[in-house]
Formats: structure tokens, C-alpha cells, sequence
């Protein structure tokens, strides 16, 4: 605990640090200065998650580096921002069931929200190959993203609360392939499980933070719209932020050295294989919507928690984004394929079990959660073609979003008939991912 407590220090203390910079004008290429307070051991915990740590670099081993400070504002832009719709995500199930919508249809409208957030990046990121301005896509993006979430507070019908929930996704869309793109620049300095792997852990800090919120605030009986309208705080730190990275930091591609720049011009064939497994994952892994959804309805968990149920799975998604991605650049595969097992626990244990197995469920969410956000971009890193690469992350999650759509409507039509075909349908498909990741590995190799 203190190594983690000393961890967060550090990182609020290049915030600070980071926004002095920008307001003295000092070049991203020159160190800030660190305060004895937090010292050397405090950096040695940061950069611990590094593959390359070398305990003799490490006070000026991130500081200097304008890669890593990169990473970090990105990570803090995702950190509000994930704290924006991740707190809204926490309630949308609750507050459509309150205007009226059965469980088919919030399943379906999850189903539909998320498919459209995956399936338009490979449209969003071939536009921002094509205009040359990544920045200009991620200002769009996360404009629509951040602001329909407190907009939620105008719907008076759950058709209005489903068109912004897809408005949102839509956001997401737009601003992902971008936002992994502009990260994937510096994955050749610290690996790509690290990178991803971090920024990943910043965005569920803040994924954490939302629905620990919105619970507080329904404890205290203030109501839904009065919890979408407060998310217009976090939103607006984002979107500052996001200035704030893009003055720093024009030119991300200037962080790749030539030697590290894709030489291939074609999708490989892996490419291809590894889609269709992030597909079958994908239709096996449990939107929140129909989550919180059951959870009302069985009182599992009372209405108050159910957002720190949601906090649980994502704190517990920090941690393991951080081991996992510094896992997966040490060995590889078999980390893929011992996170694909913990997280298709989720699907049983949260509908067959009692209370005890919902709560010990959260962290097997958790890990899915890092699966997706962490170990499939750091694959997709790997096998960037030439002058692709917004793209490439594009078009990968549009399979992936394929895969979430088909497993939203099965999961929402089989919740209504049997609770048994739905956990077999949800562990088959995420199990049926692991001897096509496998394949794809020997392939690529």
C-alpha cells in the first residue's frame, strides 16, 4: 500500500508539474523538476512497470523523456474522460428501466450503442489517415463523447436516453482509433503492453471514480439527472486537458525512430485471425447495462451499490491492466489466454451465483476489461501496416464491435428465457477466442 500511495503521489505531482510547464511556456524536451517530498523512491515505483527498468536511470528516466509525459496527459484526458461515461454508463441501465424500457431493450440498446462506438472507427480512422490531422478527429470525438453524457438529464423517455447513450458511443468512435494511433508511437521506447497497459490503468481510475460517485449520490437520494448533470464537471477537465496535450505535443509520430516505423503495406493474415477471436470475446463479454439490470431485479445488490459494483470491476481492471501489460511484453500468448479464462468466470458467477459470488465476480470483469483495453491494443501495435495506422486500430475494433453487438441481443433475448443458456452461450464464445488467438500467434511467428 505505501509503494502505491507513493506511485499516485508521483503522478498527481507531474500533473502539477506538467500544467506549470505549459503556463511557463518550458519545452516539452526539458525536465521538470521533482520535489524531494515523493524522491527517488516514488519514481522507482512508476517505472518499475517499465521493460526496461534499469535502477541506475531512474530520476531521470521518465521526467526527461517527452514520450513518457505524453503518455501521462493522455492518460489524465482518459482518466476524466472515462470518469464522465463510465459514471453515466454506472446508471443508464437503472434509469432506463426507471423510464420504462424492458430488459430486452436495454440489452439490445447497449448491444446497439457499443456496435455503433466499434464499428464506425475504421470509417473515423481512415478520415483521420486520410486528413493527416489526428487532432482535429480527437476534438470531434471527444466533444460528442463527453457532452452527451450530462445531456442525459434532458430525457424525459427512454427512446431520448437511448439515442444519446448511442450518441456517445458514436463520440467514442470517432476520437479511439486516434487517441491509440498517436499512444502507439511510443510503444517502441517502453513496450506495448506497458503503454497501453497505463494509459489503460489511468482510464480506469477514472472509470472507478464515476461510479463511485453516482453511488454516493444516490445514497444521499439525489436522483439520476442530478448525477448526469454533475459529469459536466469531469467532461469540461477533459477536454482541457486534451488542449493542453495537443500545444504540448503537435507531432506525436515524431516519438518513432525510422528504424521503428511498420514496413509491411498489406493486413497480415494474423491481423485478420486475431479480429475474429477479439470478435468471440467480445460476444461473451456482459455489457454493464444488462448487468445493473439484473441486479435491481433480483436484489442482488441494493440500488444504492450497484455503481460500486461497477467501481469494484473497474479498480480491479487497474491493477490487472498494469501486471497484465507488463506481462504480455514479457511472455507473450500465455498471458492472452490466462486472462480470456479469469474473465469468462464473470458470466456464471454473476447469474447462477448468490451476492457473495456477484461481489467476488467484479474483479473477473475487471480483467475483461483489461483484455479489451489493454492486451488487444497492444496485439494490434504489433501488426500495424505502413501509413495505416489509425486505420488498422479502426478497423480491428469494428470486428470487435461486431462480436459485442451479436452478444448483446442473444444475451438480452436468452436473460428472458434461461439464465443457464446464457452463461453456456457467454463461456463458449469467450473460450472459442482462445485456439484462434493461438493460431493467430503461430501464424504471425
Amino acid at each position: 500500500m505505501p509503494a502505491t500511495v507513493r506511485a499516485i503521489g508521483i503522478l498527481l505531482e507531474m500533473m502539477v508539474s506538467f500544467l506549470t510547464d505549459c503556463f511557463e511556456g518550458r519545452s516539452s524536451e526539458e525536465p521538470a523538476a521533482v520535489s524531494c517530498f515523493w524522491g527517488h523512491a516514488a519514481l522507482t515505483e512508476v517505472n518499475k512497470w517499465s521493460t526496461r527498468y534499469d535502477p541506475e536511470k531512474v530520476p531521470g528516466r521518465f521526467m526527461k523523456n517527452p514520450a513518457f509525459r505524453f503518455v501521462l496527459v493522455l492518460g489524465i484526458v482518459n482518466l476524466f474522460a472515462d470518469m464522465t461515461y463510465e459514471g453515466g454508463g454506472s446508471i443508464n441501465g437503472q434509469f432506463l428501466g426507471s423510464l420504462g424500457a424492458s430488459a430486452a431493450s436495454v440489452a439490445i440498446i447497449a448491444g446497439v450503442g457499443e456496435f455503433l462506438g466499434y464499428s464506425l472507427r475504421s470509417f473515423s480512422g481512415w478520415i483521420a489517415d486520410r486528413l493527416g490531422k489526428p487532432w482535429l478527429t480527437a476534438f470531434v470525438g471527444y466533444s460528442i463523447n463527453l457532452l452527451a453524457v450530462p445531456a442525459m438529464v434532458f430525457a424525459g423517455t427512454w427512446q431520448t436516453a437511448a439515442a444519446l447513450i448511442c450518441l456517445e458511443r458514436i463520440g467514442r468512435a470517432v476520437r479511439k482509433p486516434t487517441t491509440e494511433a498517436m499512444l502507439s508511437y511510443t510503444t517502441a521506447k517502453f513496450g506495448r503492453g506497458w503503454v497501453y497497459g497505463f494509459n489503460t490503468a489511468l482510464d480506469e481510475t477514472g472509470a472507478t471514480l464515476g461510479p463511485l460517485l453516482m453511488a454516493l449520490l444516490l445514497m444521499n437520494n439525489k436522483g439520476y439527472k442530478f448525477g448526469y448533470s454533475l459529469l459536466l464537471i469531469p467532461s469540461c477537465l477533459a477536454l482541457f486537458f486534451l488542449i493542453v496535450a495537443r500545444i504540448r505535443f503537435p507531432v506525436p509520430k515524431h516519438f518513432e525512430e525510422a528504424k521503428d516505423h511498420p514496413t509491411q503495406r498489406e493486413f497480415s493474415r494474423a491481423y485478420w485471425i486475431y479480429m475474429i477471436a477479439g470478435a468471440c470475446f467480445a460476444a461473451g463479454l456482459m455489457s454493464y447495462e444488462l448487468v445493473s439490470f439484473h441486479l435491481l431485479k433480483t436484489n442482488l445488490i441494493s440500488e444504492a451499490w450497484i455503481p460500486g459494483a461497477l467501481a469494484l470491476a473497474t479498480a480491479s481492471g487497474i491493477a490487472a491492466s498494469l501486471i497484465l501489460g507488463r506481462a504480455y511484453d514479457r511472455r507473450g500468448l500465455p498471458v492472452i489466454i490466462a486472462a480470456i479464462i479469469f474473465a469468462s468466470l464473470f458470466t456464471p458467477m454473476i447469474f447462477l451465483g448468490g451476492p457473495i459470488a456477484a461481489i467476488l465476480a467484479m474483479p473477473c470483469l475487471g480483467i475483461g476489461y483489461a483484455t479489451q483495453d489493454t492486451l488487444l491494443k497492444a496485439i494490434v501495435a504489433g501488426l500495424l501496416p505502413k501509413g495505416r495506422r489509425h486505420f488498422a486500430f479502426g478497423l480491428f475494433y469494428t470486428g470487435y464491435g461486431g462480436g459485442w453487438l451479436i452478444g448483446s441481443i442473444a444475451c438480452g433475448l436468452l436473460y428472458e428465457y434461461s439464465k443457464a443458456g446464457l452463461v453456456t452461450y457467454a463461456v463458449l464464445a469467450q473460450v472459442l477466442s482462445i485456439p484462434l488467438m493461438i493460431f493467430a500467434a503461430r501464424t504471425h511467428n
